[in-house]
């Protein structure tokens, strides 16, 4: 008996001893992975903080890049006739850096569309060099101030409106003149409903742009006159 009860108890030590070196070891290992994950968390915080950042500014950079070469072959010769490859070499970067921001040359141009009509079709109306319309809120204001902006790129606009080009440009044009013109004027009594008229002024307006590209001797001033002259809703 005796020495069954001391069998039992060298075991029971036994047992204790590796639950607590199991423990130890446990908590070791535990321990170094936390600190192992600490570190790379802030670690990649601050990568984070000094290299996305500083890649962002570097992307931005090159995309001005090529939205510059863009735009200066599109000043010489119509979009259909533009290569990916003569961006890349006025650009001055490599083919995969070109298509690791655009996939192909239309979503090139989309991208310069949304660029132009984001700042052409902003809200506010502040003062600027060609023009201040900030105290006045009114359909006439707007649209002129559209046609100042558009005339910054006046330019290479007849390039862009060649061919196919020109529809992915007028297609984004007349959603943001949809826009426009939804918050502005009131039925015209008539039969024609709403939604023709809109339509109407939406498809005038940007064949009004079209026009002006061709004859550039008239002011926005002007072009805007002559737009609310032949527009049957407009204040």
């Amino acid at each position: 008996m005796p020495s069954l009860t001391h069998s039992v108890f060298f075991r029971t030590i036994y047992s204790i001893q590796n639950t607590v070196f199991s423990f130890i070891v446990l908590t070791y290992i535990f321990g170094i992975n936390s600190q192992n994950h600490w570190f790379v968390r802030y670690r990649t915080k601050q990568l984070y903080c000094s290299g996305v950042m500083s890649m962002d500014r570097r992307q931005k950079k090159t995309r001005e890049a090529i939205f510059r070469a863009f735009t200066e072959l599109l000043k010489k010769e119509p979009y259909a006739k533009i290569s990916v490859q003569e961006i890349i070499d006025l650009a001055d970067i490599g083919r995969t850096t070109f298509y690791a921001h655009f996939e192909t040359k239309d979503e090139l141009l989309k991208s310069l569309c949304s660029e132009i009509f984001e700042h052409v079709f902003s809200e506010e109306l502040s003062k600027e060099k060609t023009h201040d319309f900030s105290e006045i809120h009114d359909t006439r204001a707007k649209i002129t101030h559209i046609l100042y902006h558009l005339q910054e790129h006046m330019d290479y606009l007849p390039g862009v409106l060649s061919g196919e080009s020109g529809e992915i440009f007028m297609s984004y044009f007349k959603k943001y003149l949809r826009e426009l013109f939804s918050r502005s004027g009131e039925s015209s009594g008539g039969i024609a409903p709403r939604d023709y008229i809109m339509n109407h002024m939406v498809c005038d307006f940007a064949e009004t742009v079209r026009w002006w590209t061709r004859n550039k001797n008239y002011s926005p001033e002007e072009i805007t006159s002559f737009f609310i002259e032949t527009t049957p809703l407009m204040e």
